[in-house]
């Protein structure tokens, strides 16, 4: 039952991936939670496991997203170099970050989170076009702190890199397909950290690497890598006001219940 939870997960997160360009982690951290408490995990550490398992699955979930963005030619490749050497930077600084606050601290700031973005979806709220692309020392800045954040939260910076790529004027539909492009270094980046920075400690339950969970990582995957060219190549057909607003009430149910 589990690991079927982990295969519609894994779909589930693939879609949203693709057509949200958010990387799918906004929800799979959450659900990951609910999973690692019921199978009794321990408290100290089930957050960050979820944090470290959910960006180890965008690393497959991206590759197939950014594939099928990348045949459509909308991925603005020059934005995406110069904003990943900052990433990797901030993904490392990210990932030391969640794991020096305790677990039940991670999870209220993960609701609150949650909770911005369910707004921020619900309404449609997107900064007008006010400025051009910036250089490349402020591309790497934006990925440093873009980096940093999605490291502590467990996702793949869609829902940050997308409003600031449609602030900085770069259309709608090539900010989601950069943005997924760049989903790829926070991940690969910030699980290698949480990888090598939870490897010794002893709470942790088998068939992990670090603060990965294996079963879960796989069974997301697995399902995800397909499901990211379903939601890609839905993002260039369909308007997604109403998945959008759907998708923003199952956030806010998570952000509270996080929170209470």
């Amino acid at each position: 039952m589990e690991f079927a939870l982990y295969l519609l997960l894994g779909a589930a997160a693939g879609v949203l991936a693709g057509l949200f360009g958010v990387g799918g982690g906004i929800i799979i951290v959450p659900v990951l939670v609910f999973s690692f408490t019921a199978q009794g995990f321990s408290p100290e550490i089930l957050t960050q496991l979820a944090v470290g398992t959910s960006l180890a699955t965008i690393i497959f979930t991206s590759i197939n997203s950014v594939l099928a963005h990348h045949r459509q030619g909308a991925v603005q490749w020059p934005i995406v170099r110069w904003m990943s050497l900052g990433i990797l930077l901030g993904a490392g600084v990210g990932a030391l970050t969640a794991a020096a606050i305790n677990g039940p601290q991670l999870q209220k700031l993960i609701g609150v989170f949650a909770l911005v973005i369910a707004i921020q979806m619900a309404f449609g709220l997107q900064p007008r076009a006010s400025a051009p692309v910036p250089g490349k020392l402020g591309l790497t800045a934006a990925g440093g702190v873009i980096g940093w954040a999605s490291a502590i939260f467990g996702i793949g910076g869609g829902s940050l890199t997308v409003p600031f790529l449609s602030w900085r004027s770069v259309p709608i539909r090539q900010a989601v397909a950069t943005s997924s492009a760049c989903g790829f270094p926070i991940a690969a980046a910030s699980a290698l950290s949480f990888m090598l920075i939870g490897w010794h400690n002893p709470q942790l339950p088998d068939l992990t690497l670090g603060f990965i969970y294996l079963p879960a990582m796989v069974g997301i995957a697995f399902t995800s890598m397909f499901s990211a060219r379903l939601g890609a190549r839905l993002a260039h057909r369909l308007s997604p006001r109403l998945l959008k607003r759907l998708f923003a009430l199952l956030l806010f149910v998570v952000g509270l219940n996080f929170l209470l």
